[in-house]
């Protein structure tokens, strides 16, 4: 009879009460308000406040019933029906977890457990201590997750002197583990600082603000270890107690999480810009060879934005070349808008190398008389490059990985300067980085993931343009006499953003891939998004003029 009644536990547990009752009240899915992300006030904001409340009330009435079955056979037996039912409520069977993949984290489960337990048999005094420390939790942190946290942390704590079986004791220290495995994401946010405390304005949007995503990872294994979750990891990598391989070993299993935000964007009519940022913290090594896998991680990144609110995500670095430059991702999550970003990267291009090339000129050089190189040229935007420079230079150096693709463009290139009556410099293409020795003039961009650009490549008086994420032109470059290293595609959005994490970009500061993703969110152009290898000149053209109107400025 305990165990017929211990799998009815269970299943008690795994009854998506609260999904039927929203659907039923409201006709909508709960499962788009984001509980994943902020749990019980944004259900209460985006479904009201009796449908909310009622499901969360279902909840509690599931974790007091299942407790109260097992309070028949004493207050161990109850210790160990709280564990089945909140399993069951957090990992039901298949034929009852179609359409609750989503539900919330049980926080109303977990308050049914302990007043289940009251009536089994556990006192008062002790009662009344584990529900006093979550309201007290509440009230200090105002986090509601810690809150709920706090409950089988001090049930865990009291049954541990309490004269209960072993085994019960030991139910409830799973149980704790349980609770805290489910609610690792918020302990995560909680470190970051990204978590929203009660009261705190959601990251939602609304009529004066803009919500999106953006996809970012580790550049190295220093870049890992910017996240708390990760941090402790450092000191025991340095030390050699932990291989740097395991490191990047474990990353591979780790899912898409919320690492951090931007806030504080203000575009000229007014509007607030916020913006996640998540990861799968796959290195760029690990992205490039293994493809598989890193289109998985986006796919999964794209379903995670849109369980947080955002109309758009932008796949940034690596990640915008995954999933054929997200072609796949948008496929397998078309109720989010993806952009790999290419449009505005290139119009930021376009826009600054004007202004290069006059202040090159105003050092005493001559553009007619100079050899200019373009590295990366079998790529779009580098392309792109070459094509805004040929007909102002004396020559030009394609460098690229694939000769026969290069020679075509080459072909092509002088084709379109004919036609237009330009000039037509000489032009060498090639696969040999060295020949850049000779140029006076180098814009990079390529996906290498680690610099490809040293000083025994760069003539002194060279300047470099670098387009590269991460850059393809290596720090010790700049010690070659009269080099200048001019980072490209960074943008200053307005206002006075601020962030938890640093992207390498300077303060204040954002790649044009990811500025694309804020732009293409204000203004809802979605038919504007970059996917694929394509970009449209007429897109490139909408990105350039509204980044302007809307306060975002390129940084020379």
């Amino acid at each position: 009879m305990t165990v017929v009644l211990a799998i009815l536990a269970y299943l008690i547990g795994s009854l998506p009460l609260g999904y039927w009752v929203i659907r039923r009240l409201t006709g909508q899915d709960p499962r788009l308000a984001s509980a994943y992300n902020l749990g019980l006030e944004n259900t209460l904001k985006l479904l009201g406040t009796g449908p909310a409340l009622l499901a969360w009330g279902l909840d509690f009435f599931k974790g007091l019933l299942a407790v109260w079955m097992g309070g028949q056979f004493g207050l161990s037996w109850a210790v160990v029906f709280a564990l089945l039912v909140y399993l069951g409520h957090l990992y039901p069977p298949r034929f009852l977890a179609e359409g609750a993949l989503l539900r919330g984290r049980g926080a109303g489960v977990l308050v049914g457990v302990v007043l289940g337990l009251y009536l089994s048999g556990l006192s008062y005094l002790l009662t009344l201590a584990v529900l006093l420390v979550a309201v007290v939790g509440l009230f200090l942190s105002r986090y509601a997750s810690l809150a709920a946290m706090y409950i089988p942390a001090t049930l865990a704590l009291v049954l541990t002197f309490e004269p209960v079986s072993g085994w019960a004791k030991l139910a409830a220290w799973v149980l704790l583990f349980v609770t805290l495995w489910r609610y690792k994401e918020n302990i995560g946010r909680m470190l970051e600082g990204t978590e929203p405390r009660l009261g705190e304005p959601l990251p939602l949007p609304t009529d004066k603000t803009v919500v999106c995503a953006f996809m970012i990872h580790p550049l190295t294994v220093e870049d890992l270890f910017q996240s708390p979750r990760f941090r402790w990891a450092k000191p025991l990598v340095e030390r050699g107690l932990i291989r740097q391989s395991l490191v990047e070993n474990l990353a591979e299993a780790i899912r898409p999480m919320k690492v951090g935000e931007l806030r504080g964007v203000k575009t000229t009519d007014g509007r607030e810009i916020r913006c996640h940022l998540l990861s799968a913290p796959l290195l760029p090594q690990q992205i490039t060879s293994k493809p598989e896998l890193a289109t998985q991680r986006a796919i999964q990144g794209a379903r995670l934005a849109k369980e947080l609110g955002c109309t758009v995500v932008g796949l940034g670095a690596f990640w915008s070349v995954v999933g054929e430059k997200g072609k796949i991702v948008q496929e397998a999550v078309p109720e989010i808008q993806v952009t790999n970003g290419g449009a505005y990267t290139a119009g930021t291009v376009k826009a600054a190398i004007p202004g290069i090339l006059a202040h090159f000129e105003q050092t005493g050089r001559k553009l007619k008389q100079a050899t200019a190189a373009v590295v990366g040229a079998n790529g779009v935007v580098a392309f792109g490059i070459a094509r805004q420079i040929a007909p102002l230079v004396g020559r030009l150096i394609l460098v690229g990985r694939n000769l026969e693709r290069l020679e075509k463009s080459a072909a092509t290139l002088k084709q379109n300067l004919e036609r237009k009556g330009q000039p037509v410099p000489e032009i060498l293409t090639t696969l040999d980085i060295a020949a850049i020795k000779e140029a006076d003039l180098i814009f990079t961009a390529t996906s290498d993931p680690s610099a490809i650009i040293f000083p025994e490549h760069i003539k002194p008086g060279a300047w470099i343009y670098d387009e590269g994420v991460p850059p393809d032109v290596d720090d010790s470059v700049r010690q070659v006499p009269g080099v200048r290293v001019i980072p490209g595609g960074v943008v200053r959005p307005p206002g006075p953003m601020t962030g938890n994490l640093d992207l390498h970009f300077g303060e204040g500061a954002v790649p044009a891939c990811l500025a694309e993703t804020m732009i293409l969110a204000a203004e809802g152009a979605y038919e504007r998004k970059s996917l694929g290898g394509e970009t449209k000149s007429e897109n490139i053209q909408f990105f350039v003029e509204r980044a302007e109107a809307l306060g975002f400025r390129v940084v020379d």
